[in-house]
């Protein structure tokens, strides 16, 4: 299937900044604190709320001035690598203005984990870049700074992709060892760091494996907003995959009428049913881990679903540019062609029912750097 979200801002941010060659290997260098990490991307456009709407979210005059001036600071101590970092600071989206005034034209907008670099700040507004949008936001909206950091290392992740045909990706750091499987040249998979100059740490089906550093290559990665021509683009792709749905569905229906037998629609992702979709994303996500895991990658999905700060399909959460790699680089279709699990299908079902083991988190990642519920080898919040 087509991805239809939003584009990626591929970047190096200052706690991962400067770049180390390892063989064949270009990767950010990674602390020692962050060599376990993984983070979940958030995307997806969902109910709109202008800067002048959202209240809850506004921060006042005084405030805003002393988060000017903290950032200002950071970027003359040379705190940061790249001190003009910005984050969206919004719980569903913000427009940007093609001036610094709420009357002027919207460009586009970013989203609840958005980030890019400001251009210049005038007046309680900042001119940033955001993959391709271009424009002015409130200063109400966004975090500069530390702040900014902070909101990038939770959100942001870190991708491996593939540059030989045939990686195994093996249990343990070493030749000899077990094989878990097989990705191919070109394909992304999530990085947890670096072990030595010969082994990267992966998360592959919920295990964390390892594969040869000297066949890939390391970027981090954040969510970028969107352009008022990609919103278009995007809400008409939807809106023609939620017709193909419905007109499917109908055929169903009446082919079951008339045969009195369920029909199987086949294993074309477009042509699945929400619950093959999500138990193909979990098998992918947490294949390896207990039932309680499967659920709570499932429930994730269905919280970002019913949240206004994510797309409102399990399609498009899935789907949205940067969220989750094995439903963009081909993962989740070859789990659906080859047949999802049956415990990963139930937990998908009882997903989609209401049933939640993490609450109403909307992220996961590996455990052990970040507070949460821990289920299995991730943590949910």
């Amino acid at each position: 299937m087509k991805a239809t979200g939003r584009r990626l801002l591929r970047s190096v941010f200052a706690f991962f900044a400067g770049t180390m060659a390892l063989g064949m290997l270009h990767t950010t260098a990674i602390a020692k604190s962050d060599t376990d990490r993984i983070s979940a991307i958030t995307a997806g456009a969902a109910t709109v709320i202008d800067a002048d709407d959202t209240d809850t979210d506004a921060k006042s005059e005084s405030g805003n001035k002393a988060q000017k001036d903290k950032t200002d600071a950071d970027d003359e101590d040379g705190e940061s690598d790249r001190p003009k970092l910005v984050m969206a600071n919004v719980k569903s989206s913000v427009n940007v203005r093609e001036e610094a005034n709420e009357d002027s034209d919207k460009v586009g907008k970013l989203y609840e984990d958005c980030g890019g670099d400001y251009i210049e700040r005038k007046g309680g507004w900042t001119k940033l870049k955001s993959g391709n949008v271009v424009g002015w936001v409130r200063d109400d909206f966004l975090l500069f700074g530390a702040e900014a950091r902070k909101k990038a290392d939770e959100v942001g992740m870190q991708i491996a992709t593939v540059t030989t045909n045939g990686l195994r990706v093996r249990k343990e750091p070493k030749e000899d060892a077990g094989i878990y499987g097989v990705i191919g040249k070109g394909e992304e998979i999530e990085a947890l760091g670096l072990i030595n100059d010969k082994w990267l740490s992966v998360e592959f089906e919920g295990d964390k494996g390892y594969i040869s550093a000297e066949y890939a290559t390391v970027e981090f990665v954040i969510d970028a907003g969107e352009t008022m021509e990609e919103i278009k683009k995007r809400e008409a792709a939807e809106e023609k995959e939620k017709r193909k749905k419905a007109e499917l569905e109908a055929k169903r229906k009446a082919d079951e009428a008339a045969a009195k037998s369920p029909v199987d629609l086949g294993a074309v992702p477009v042509e699945s049913s929400d619950e093959v979709l999500l138990g193909a994303l979990i098998q992918c996500e947490a294949g390896g881990q207990p039932y309680e895991g499967m659920l709570a990658v499932g429930a994730v999905v269905m919280n970002r679903v019913r949240s206004a700060g994510y797309p409102n399909t399990v399609q498009g959460v899935i789907y949205a540019s940067g969220q989750f790699p094995p439903a963009l680089n081909g993962k989740v279709a070859a789990k659906i062609t080859k047949g999802v699990k049956a415990s990963c299908l139930q937990a998908a079902q009882e997903a989609i029912a209401g049933a939640s083991n993490v609450g109403t988190a909307t992220h996961f990642r590996r455990a052990g750097n970040h507070d949460g519920i821990v289920i299995g080898s991730h943590v949910f919040w």
